[in-house]
């Protein structure tokens, strides 16, 4: 047991680095750790309480960039999404779903970061921006991948780093909030959970500030590095993840 409880701080220490860093990613890092581990159930609880917690720490410590005209459409279409994501969910081949999304995140994402210059969308108006949202919600109803489809999105409309983070952060807090009330709301957060997640939220306080502090100091270049690297990452983790299972099934 000892050994499971240093996995979890271990795991929410990086994770909240990480998403103090870039404004994101916490799932992902810390499911690196967690998912050799803990049941399945238990793992979405913790990513889902610590990943609101980062959000709300950053939330109050990063308020540069923040416009609530901006971040109105996507939040709009997370929420309208999200519905659609759980109610797929059952219906959907989730290893297919990760092998062609990781697919296309390993090979976009490496190309955009040697790009000289990335494409530039900025036709579309708030209406793409609402439909990303969607999007976005309709993947977190899947498998909490909510940030990765707005996050690309974000660069490829070239915002600053500052504008970037306020919609991709809040926007991530808005599903957070509401994933995290329909856990409580159904019965996924157990007494037996409450000790751990006594250990996830303060052990992550700490580096979520410290990577927040170091987020002022970082340019627009590589903050771009920053982010295209974490959604390559997500790409890889995605395909370890399904490549395996898809492979083994029966032809």
């Amino acid at each position: 047991m000892d050994s499971v409880l240093w996995v979890v701080a271990l795991g929410a220490v990086a994770a909240g680095f990480v998403q103090g860093l870039s404004g994101f990613g916490f799932g992902m890092v810390a499911m690196s750790f967690w998912a050799w581990s803990l049941e399945p159930r238990l793992a979405a609880v913790l990513t889902v309480c610590g990943a609101l917690t980062g959000q709300l720490v950053a939330a109050a410590t990063v308020r540069r960039g923040f416009d609530r005209v901006r971040l109105l459409p996507f939040v709009l279409g997370g929420l309208a999404g999200m519905p659609l994501g759980v109610a797929v969910l059952p219906r959907l081949d989730m290893d297919a779903f990760k092998l062609v999304l990781g697919t296309v995140l390993v090979l976009w994402c490496p190309a955009m970061l040697v790009a000289k210059q990335l494409p530039r969308i900025t036709r579309g108006g708030r209406v793409a921006d609402a439909l990303v949202g969607l999007a976005g919600g309709v993947m977190g109803g899947l498998g909490g991948f909510t940030g990765v489809l707005p996050t690309l999105w974000c660069t490829l409309r070239g915002m600053d780093k500052d504008v970037q983070r306020a919609i991709i952060q809040n926007f991530n807090l808005a599903m957070l909030l509401v994933t995290f009330v329909t856990y409580l709301a159904t019965g996924l957060v157990t007494r037996e959970s409450l000790p751990l997640l006594a250990i996830v939220v303060p052990a992550m306080l700490l580096p979520t500030l410290l990577g927040t502090r170091l987020y002022r100091g970082i340019s627009e270049a590589r903050f771009r590095q920053i982010v295209l690297g974490m959604l390559t990452l997500s790409g890889v983790a995605m395909l370890v993840a399904s490549v395996p299972t898809l492979v083994g099934r029966p032809g």
